[in-house]
């Protein structure tokens, strides 16, 4: 029998435009029930339900067959239900089960009918939607379970004798994402509807681009004849997609171009007088980037600029040398950071730094104040001045008020605060800028709204993410390690290797290193199996005395925080049992070892940024990682640790171990998360979009040319629900 494909109809009334933003609770045959349910999961025009793409396809057309034993990956799978049992135990779980005899898509017995049981755990709904006699699809990984071969928690899909039976079997079938109230069915066959009336669409791409009709390409996503058609498809889908991305980028980057701006960069003394000063060279990158910085800052355009690099790549020393350009241009430069900890570690180096030249720091965090030692205000000087109109003298006071006040603040979020001094800001550098909404980033310039900017991470960034996270901004890339660092050495251990990590670490502390333990909660928590510092301590105290252990974490008050972090910092203290609280801004040479206990409970980035803190010096360094890694990606993860120091290859492993995700999101890029494209598998059509974006604004700066209505339109529905999500 053929695979069914949906009608074309004449097309109905009414642009393709106006179609797609029909609102569904407006359609006849779908009830105002479901309609509400559509609208809670974020579906409300035709456009939306249309766009909700399938997230994987099952090839119905010839179901696998029922296995003999288990398996390494998932399987489709078509069958009648022979009975169903369920049963409570342990006073509060529930399980029910489903034994399936082996079918073929038209529902006979195949030759050697094969059974297998479904399984699912405290899942109450499903014993009311699944009975004996009735034929199920479902796709999961068989697994044996003593003798008997089961996949628990399948997702499923009851086959009913219906007309639409052709929309769910017999071909290549979508499954969409689904809801509470809404099932995978029931999106199928109401998009199978709007498809088969589909009128003829604008196409989203330039001219050119586009490989299929609009239209032609959201049948062949939805409901494809073949996989070729699907992949045909899908590319210019996606291609859409990241176009579209890319036009908001790319009109952001045109926006920032046209303010207008002002140089900001001194003729370099205080800069060279700087470097003369350091107790060790600047690497190649660093000098690159340090040029790229001193370029936009002479520019007459404001600096919208990204630093990234590895741990420990030497991001500080080029921030405060853009600092240093600002300030000997008659500016003021501010560094935002995300916490109080970081804050004041880059506040005790700048003082370290610059104490010889003479240049005015101050800090500000929300239980701190400090600066250095300022000139008082002559109030009777002023006063006298203003008696007897001596523009002369009161110009002077004027001069004297602002060469008062700090050349360079340090500082958290409270420098957003009003009071802080920042009448002559020249350039704001935000320090791990992830951490940081868009509106706090643009509110730190609110001082000059020609202020440069520089945005920091220590979190290497994947080139494709680079184009769509920061396109708007250029980008300086730190790539080489500083020459006096020492190795990292990283092994991976389970818990039964424990004692000999805590003798290994014992010899070093002998030897007077200093090392971190570090958990991933601060006290044990009943829903979630892993260890806490403030319960492990004491282990800690009794395990490595007589050195000297003490606990770090968020909820120590800010001062004796500090006072920990000095006392580690002097090898008063050995070593710090802490939380992720040390995962940035703790730079102490001295400590060559870092044990992470429940290694798996991280991230791979996340364990990339507790490691650096180590290596920091000259003394050779070791991260021991003890895990319980039972799956497959915990497994993966200790393996890429163990195998790279390099935070590119990290980031780009994390990325493929957890997927894109909402990394697009709009808490820090602005950007609506893709619904069908794959930073990852399509980067070929990413840089493609981008390279169109950009010529299209080089053409048409303001899309104004008729051909272009269609992007100026959604390029404004675009802004205003960017701005929506980050207000």
């Amino acid at each position: 029998m053929p695979t069914p494909s949906p009608s074309r109809p004449a097309p109905l009334s009414g642009d393709g435009l106006a179609f797609l933003e029909t609102p569904l609770n407006t359609l006849e045959w779908l009830p105002p029930l479901r309609a509400r349910a559509l609208e809670r999961f974020g579906l409300l025009t035709v456009e939306d339900l249309l766009t909700h793409f399938p997230r994987r396809y099952e090839d119905r057309r010839e179901f696998d067959r029922f296995p003999s034993d288990e398996m390494d990956h998932p399987v489709c799978l078509c069958g009648n239900v022979l009975k169903t049992a369920s049963r409570r135990f342990q006073g509060y779980r529930f399980m029910f089960e489903a034994t399936l005899q082996e079918v073929t898509a038209d529902g006979q017995p195949t030759a050697l009918s094969g059974q297998l049981t479904c399984r699912w755990y405290n899942v109450h709904f499903v014993k009311k939607m699944i009975a004996a006699g009735q034929r199920l699809v479902v796709y999961g990984r068989p697994r044996r379970r003593g003798r008997q071969l089961l996949i628990e928690h399948p997702e499923f899909e009851v086959v009913e004798p219906d007309a639409e039976a052709s929309i769910h079997l017999r071909r290549i079938t979508p499954v969409h994402p689904a809801t509470e109230g809404i099932t995978a069915r029931m999106l199928r066959s109401w998009i199978h509807r709007l498809l088969a009336n589909l009128p003829d669409l604008p196409s989203p791409l330039p001219e050119g681009l586009a490989g299929l009709p609009y239209a032609e390409a959201l049948r062949a996503v939805h409901f494809p004849e073949n996989w070729e058609a699907l992949h045909a498809a899908r590319r210019d889908l996606v291609l859409a997609e990241f176009f579209h991305m890319q036009l908001f980028v790319a009109a952001k980057r045109a926006e920032l171009r046209l303010r207008p701006g002002h140089p900001h960069c001194g003729p370099g003394g205080l800069l060279e007088a700087f470097h003369a000063e350091l107790p060790f060279p600047l690497t190649g990158a660093q000098h690159r980037a340090i040029g790229e910085i001193r370029a936009d800052l002479a520019a007459p355009r404001p600096m919208n600029r990204l630093l990234h690099g590895d741990v420990g790549s030497g991001k500080t020393v080029v921030a405060l040398s853009a600092m240093l350009l600002a300030v000997e241009a008659g500016y003021q430069a501010a560094l935002m950071a995300p916490t109080q900890i970081l804050a004041e570690q880059h506040y005790l180096n700048f003082k370290r730094w610059l104490a010889p030249l003479g240049v005015r720091i101050a800090l500000r965090t929300g239980s701190r104040k400090e600066e250095t030692a300022l000139p008082l205000f002559d109030e009777q000087a002023w006063n006298a001045a203003v008696r007897e109109g001596d523009e002369a003298r009161r110009s002077e006071l004027i001069k004297q008020i602002a060469s008062d006040e700090p050349q360079i603040l340090v500082g958290t979020h409270a420098l957003l605060s009003e009071g802080v001094p920042m009448s002559r800001l020249g350039l704001a550098v935000i320090d791990e800028q992830h951490k940081f909404g868009v509106l706090q980033r643009a509110a730190l310039s609110r001082g000059s709204a020609e202020a440069d900017v520089l945005v920091m991470t220590a979190t290497p960034i994947p080139r494709t993410l680079t184009m769509t996270l920061f396109g708007d901004l250029d980008v300086s890339t730190l790539d080489e390690a500083p020459a006096n660092r020492g190795k990292i050495v990283t092994a991976a251990r389970d818990a039964s290797k424990l004692p000999d990590a805590i003798a290994f670490m014992k010899e070093h502390l002998g030897r007077g290193r200093q090392a971190y333990v570090v958990y991933p909660l601060i006290d044990a928590s009943a829903k979630m199996e892993a260890k806490a510092a403030a319960a492990e301590f004491e282990k800690w105290e009794r395990a490595l005395a007589p050195h000297r252990c003490e606990l770090l974490h968020g909820r120590i008050p800010p001062d004796e925080k500090e006072a920990i972090m000095g006392r580690f910092r002097r090898n008063e203290t050995q070593v710090l049992v802490a939380t992720t609280v040390i995962e940035v801004g703790i730079d102490v040479p001295n400590a060559n070892l870092m044990l992470i206990e429940n290694a798996e409970r991280f991230g791979l980035a996340q364990l990339h940024q507790l490691r650096g803190r180590i290596g920091r010096g000259t003394h050779k360094s070791y991260c021991v990682l003890i895990h319980a890694a039972d799956t497959p990606e915990g497994v993966e993860k200790m393996k890429t640790m163990e195998a790279t120091a390099n935070g590119f290859e990290i980031a780009e492993a994390d990325l493929r171990l957890r997927g894109p995700g909402d990394i697009l999101g709009t808490d820090q890029s602005g950007l609506p998360p893709l619904k069908i494209g794959d930073v990852l598998a399509d980067t070929e059509l990413m840089q493609l979009a981008r390279t169109t974006a950009l010529r299209l604004f080089a053409a048409d700066p303001q899309l104004a040319r008729p051909e272009h209505a269609r992007f100026r339109k959604r390029l404004a529905e675009k802004r205003k629900l960017a701005l929506a999500q980050v207000s």
